[in-house]
């Protein structure tokens, strides 16, 4: 009896032991969720809707990794790359408050500004310019099974002039005006090149027009699977057009630019740039996310084009257009302003 009074006993006693642990380690999970609620807080991640362009662009590859570098060296701030029809679409997304971040040609700007263009009687004026990102230059490929010859060739033909509300479609039909060729002459295909070299590829079009970096990787591809790759060159008289209606330079895409192109091209170009919602980016976001950008893209921004982003380059493009404060404030620390 007394044995089993002392067994009771024991019992009891760790019965109450084990109950007062798991009441301490409770209360302690307690506390450390609440430090954790508390953490989280405190630190408040701002998240960053950044519109790039269509997949298969360079602006959709780029704006990809530019967010990685962000995301990597920016503590408590979130940018999603999100795929757009490019240049007019994102400043258009920033003028409505949707996009915080854009890519965008510079001339498509500068008329977002004055409410010209693409933007006539709809100014934008929540944006401010952050940094260039690389020369865009203007690529009209086709293929030699096609027979076209030159860009009068392309009246009646199936055309890639990208998608609705990009530079690139505009672009496309100021220069196709400069050869006396209108809506309607054409079969228009409204989409990015991503998907145009697909449909090269397989003869559902005959050509495409693209701004795209230089080179371009989509067009090595096309040029690796198909073997005839054949880009179309402006005339003098067209581009001395083209620089009259937009600010658009003439540019020679030298041969070599592409391992397999063996003669000049001319065409034109513009500049890349990045610009930012004024009314969603404060200064000192815009502050960290221009010094980012510029100190860390060559050394971890892995796309071909992000060797332009330099310090030497910032400012190419920026025109008329105002100067984010916080990228003017970074600028005047490296002594660009």
């Amino acid at each position: 009896m007394k044995n089993l009074f002392k067994k009771k006993s024991f019992f009891l006693s760790m019965l109450m032991i084990f109950t007062f642990v798991l009441l301490t380690a409770c209360g302690g999970n307690d506390e450390a969720k609440d430090d954790q609620g508390e953490k989280k807080d405190n630190a408040k991640t701002t998240d960053l809707l950044m519109g790039t362009g269509t997949q298969g662009g360079t602006y959709f590859g780029l704006g990809s990794e530019m967010a990685n570098v962000w995301n990597n060296n920016i503590d408590e701030i979130n940018v999603t790359p999100t795929e757009s029809g490019a240049s007019v679409e994102n400043l258009a997304k920033i003028s409505n408050g949707e996009f915080d971040l854009g890519l965008t040609v510079n001339l498509p700007a500068y008329d977002a500004l004055a409410g010209v263009g693409e933007f006539e009687g709809r100014k934008v004026e929540n944006f401010a310019f952050l940094a260039h990102v690389y020369p865009e230059v203007l690529q009209i490929v086709t293929r030699e099974s096609t027979g076209i010859k030159s860009i009068e060739d392309l009246k009646g033909k199936r055309i890639a002039i990208g998608p609705p509300g990009s530079g690139t479609q505009a672009a496309a039909k100021l220069i196709l005006e400069a050869y006396g060729i209108k809506d309607g002459d054409y079969e228009a295909y409204q989409e990015g090149f991503g998907d145009a070299k697909s449909k090269l590829q397989d003869g559902t079009i005959d050509a495409s027009f693209g701004i795209l970096g230089l080179p371009d990787a989509g067009i090595d591809e096309l040029q690796a699977s198909v073997k005839d790759v054949k880009f179309l060159s402006l005339s003098d008289e067209a581009l001395k057009y083209i620089e009259e209606k937009s600010g658009y330079k003439a540019y020679t895409i030298s041969a070599g630019s592409y391992e397999w192109l063996d003669a000049d091209i001319q065409t034109v170009s513009a500049y890349a740039i990045l610009v930012a919602n004024t009314d969603t980016v404060d200064e000192d976001l815009a502050y960290k996310l221009t010094k980012v950008l510029i100190e860390k893209s060559a050394t971890e921004n892995t796309h071909p084009q992000a060797k332009n982003i330099t310090k030497e380059n910032a400012l190419n493009g920026i025109g008329d257009l105002p100067l984010h404060p916080g990228a003017e404030k970074y600028y005047k620390e490296i002594g660009l302003k």
